[in-house]
């Protein structure tokens, strides 16, 4: 009896959607075209289901954030609820504050948003969540304390704050090997560093 052929027209389409809408865009400063890291969520989040919608929505979670494209047209294109996951992984932001506290204040509602997530959505979120923590984890090994200097915020002790806040928030995937290695990558770059915010 032959196999039947996986239908992945759902995620082919979404990745095809991802490569245009993040076309000509690079990762914060690396020389690498960003739709990497949208594949490498995507190659993540299937180490733990075989859901075309949920790898549809690691493919696009940046688009609303970091493009032109709006929920509305993911929900026409995709559906309810691969625009609903990618809306629970899009930060909102805040006028008439700091950078820094509006990066805190965002980071905190994503954390308290995320923690209260169903199982699906906090799989896209990891997906997404250990792709950074690989990324921050190679930078830091060759660049050291200067790595954070890339980011809005540079204080070292902010990024911890949040990394641990995602693991704490994401728990309930403590089965995943997904879930391992993050938190594995996070006690690693941070093993030296305060837990609290200054």
């Amino acid at each position: 009896m032959a196999n039947r052929p996986l239908d992945t027209e759902l995620l082919d389409r979404a990745i095809i959607f991802a490569v245009r809408a993040h076309a000509g865009t690079e990762r914060r400063g690396k020389g690498v075209p960003y739709i990497v890291h949208p594949l490498e969520a995507v190659g993540i989040v299937a180490t733990m289901t075989s859901d075309q919608e949920l790898l549809a929505a690691a493919a696009l979670h940046d688009i609303v954030e970091d493009t032109s494209v709006s929920i509305e047209q993911l929900r026409v294109e995709f559906g309810d609820r691969v625009a609903s996951l990618v809306a629970s992984e899009t930060d909102t932001f805040q006028e008439g504050v700091s950078e820094e506290d509006r990066w805190h204040a965002r980071k905190q509602a994503a954390i308290d948003r995320l923690a209260r997530a169903s199982r699906d959505a906090k799989i896209v979120a990891l997906g997404d969540k250990l792709s950074n923590m690989r990324a921050i984890a190679r930078d830091y090994a060759v660049q050291g304390d200067a790595l954070w200097n890339l980011f809005r915020t540079s204080d070292p002790r902010e990024h911890e704050w949040h990394y641990r806040g995602l693991a704490d928030a994401l728990r309930e995937l403590h089965d995943t090997v997904a879930y391992k290695e993050f938190e594995e990558l996070v006690n690693r770059v941070f093993t030296k560093k305060s837990q609290k915010r200054p």
